[in-house]
Order: structure tokens, then sequence, then C-alpha cells
């Protein structure tokens, strides 16, 4: 019987001849909300440098590009290693342009109100609200879902349509885990409410990251010459599935203690993971490296 190709690769490099574009994820891949890994930038750099390929990041940041370019830049993420960036963010905003007669009621921290930046939209208290749109977590290092539950049940009581502007249920700062905005959402779908989520894992936002590929290529690129890199699961790598586009599957992200050592993951822990999840990877690594 032929042994199947092994999954875990000592990095990008292994697969770079095989891609025209990658789009990268951002936070546990790039950085930790702490700091820049410079590895990872490096890896990036290099696709671009010695393959000639085109680095698109692909984020569920929930604010628009320009203040997603401006963190990356704090956390030392060097500018200079990708080509363009596509947010949740960006998306959302896309579709808030088309319901901006409706007074929106916001959840989340007021670092995210860029998000609303030029789009004419009346943000309102709760009872004057005609949709919700959330972002994250007002105090996301000791708030969790459920202490948004009463808030979550009156609004869903009237019906409110509800945009989630962040799909990540959760995301790495430092080193512990923190909440996003996806939580919510769930919890309010839970509870019956209406969710409208367009980061990864769905379509529209992996339309915008192929639309800029093209753009910088000159011409359209086929899926099959882009390769998506992401450590988590439910929306890195469904989501890249889903959209029929080759995954690299950063093991050592927020699933890391799920795989053994996190420099060293079992490839057996790994491939019963994905194979749970109903999910495929092309290859896998700890980190994003060259």
């Amino acid at each position: 019987m032929t042994q199947p190709a092994p999954l875990l690769v000592p990095g990008l490099s292994a697969l770079a001849p095989s891609y025209r574009a990658v789009l990268c994820d951002v936070w546990g891949v790039l950085h930790n909300g702490v700091t820049a890994f410079p590895e990872a930038c490096e890896a990036l750099a290099r696709f671009r440098r010695d393959a000639g390929g085109i680095a698109v990041l692909i984020t569920n940041a929930p604010r628009p590009t320009g203040s997603v370019l401006k963190q990356l830049e704090g956390l030392g993420v060097p500018l200079d290693v990708f080509d363009d960036v596509v947010t949740s963010g960006d998306v959302t905003r896309g579709l808030l342009a088309a319901t901006r007669e409706q007074p929106a009621f916001h959840i989340g921290p007021a670092r995210d109100l860029t998000l609303f930046e030029g789009l004419d939209i009346r943000l309102v208290g709760e009872d004057e609200a005609e949709q919700v749109v959330c972002t994250g977590f007002h105090d996301d290092e000791n708030e969790t879902p459920e202490d948004y539950r009463p808030l979550l049940e009156r609004l869903a009581a009237r019906g409110l349509p509800f945009l989630c502007a962040n799909p990540d249920i959760v995301v790495e700062r430092g080193n512990r885990l923190v909440w996003c905005a996806g939580a919510i959402a769930r919890l309010y779908e839970d509870i019956g409410g209406t969710v409208t989520i367009l980061g990864k894992p769905h379509t529209p936002i992996y339309e915008e990251a192929m639309a800029r590929v093209a753009k910088i290529a000159g011409e359209q690129v086929a899926r099959e010459q882009i390769l998506a890199i992401g450590d988590g699961l439910p929306t890195d790598i469904r989501g890249a599935v889903a959209n029929e586009i080759d995954v690299l599957f950063i093991t050592g992200g927020i699933h890391g203690a799920d795989f053994g050592p996190v420099e060293a993951p079992d490839e057996a822990l790994v491939r019963r993971r994905l194979a749970e999840e109903g999910l495929t990877a092309r290859a896998a690594v700890p980190h994003l490296r060259w």
C-alpha cells in the first residue's frame, strides 16, 4: 500500500514553486497580538522575492485596511513583506453601506469605530436600533460571552439582524486566548437571532482577496495556484477548503496544545483532527517559516 505524502513540511519553501500567490492569515501567523513573528515575516518576504509570488493578507480584523496596517506596523510586521491586506472590516463595510439607513447599535470597543468612518450610518443605543453590528467584546480580557446574554436576549426578542464583523471565536494575545466577536454571534444565533457573517470562513472575503491577487498579477490567477495559510480550523482552514483553495496549516497557533509538543507536532494527531473536522490540508508546519 502506498504511504501518503508527509503532511509536515520544513516550511513554505517546500510548496512555493507550486503557487503564484498566498492568502495569509495575520493574527496567530504573523503576530500574536503583542509582537511580530520574524520568521513568518521573512517567509512572506522570501516568497515574494525568491519565488516571485504575491502575498495578500486575509484577516478577520473588524476594522478597515488602513487601521490594520497601523496595527501591523506597531507590532513590528514590516509593511514590505506583503502586497495587500483584505479585512473582515472591509467586506463588512460593503454591506453596511447598503444598510446605512438603518440606525445601528454597536457592540465592541471604541478602537473598532473606524469600521463606521465615512459610511454616514447613525450609531444609536439599543432601544433605537434597527440593526446590531458586533466587532468584539468591550473588555476581552475579563468578559465572557455569557456576560452578553441578557442584552442579546433583548435584541433577539425584537428580531434585530446581527452583523458580525469578526467571525473568530478566540485569538491568541501573547500566551493566552481572548474572546472575539464570533463568540457573541454564536450565542445570538443560539438564542434564536439572525446572524450575518462575511469574514473567514465565508466566501465574500475570499472573493475580495482573489480579486486583489488578480489586480496585482494583472490577470486572473487560478485557485489551484493560490495557497491559503492559517492556524484556525473553523475559520482559516474551513474557509479555504470551502472555497477550493489549498491550505498550509499552522499547527502551533490556537490549536497548538492539541498536537503534542508545539515545535514537533504529532502528524497522526494533526491528520486525525483534520479528518474529524471534515477538512484537508496540502501541508502543515508548526509556525510559518521559509
